[in-house]
């Protein structure tokens, strides 16, 4: 059987992105390709959703949803329903909105978005 495939050949890197934002402690790293969003964050020590992307977002918790996959560092989660956990390196984590994110440790924190980073920490 012959399989005929209309997906173009596409290879980039984080090291050229599309759209790149910047906020206190991080940067969101954003490619188009492939007809969606992909973004890499990189969130440093001291990195706290509700005090360094809060400002920007102008909601009280994380409104984005994300499916994304830990690379290094370990984050730590609070639900708005009061749910909390840790997150860390080799681990996919699918968050729905309603959220706040910090940092633990001294390690940055490195992590990509399948779904979310197209309007994260976007300035209006």
């Amino acid at each position: 059987m012959t399989m005929h495939s209309t997906q173009a050949v596409e290879c980039r890197g984080f090291d050229r992105p599309d759209d790149e934002r910047q906020f206190e402690h991080g940067r969101a790293e954003v490619l188009e390709m492939a007809g969606g969003t992909i973004g890499r964050l990189v969130l440093h020590p001291g990195w706290q959703w509700s005090q360094d992307v809060k400002p920007i977002a102008g909601t009280d918790w994380c409104e984005a949803p994300h499916f994304q996959y830990h690379v290094s560092g370990t984050l730590h989660v609070k639900m708005s329903d009061g749910n909390e956990f840790d997150v860390g390196p080799g681990s996919v984590s699918s968050l729905p909105q309603g959220h706040d994110a910090w940092v633990v440790g001294d390690e940055d924190v490195v992590i990509v978005d399948w779904y979310g980073a197209s309007e994260y920490a976007k300035r209006r």
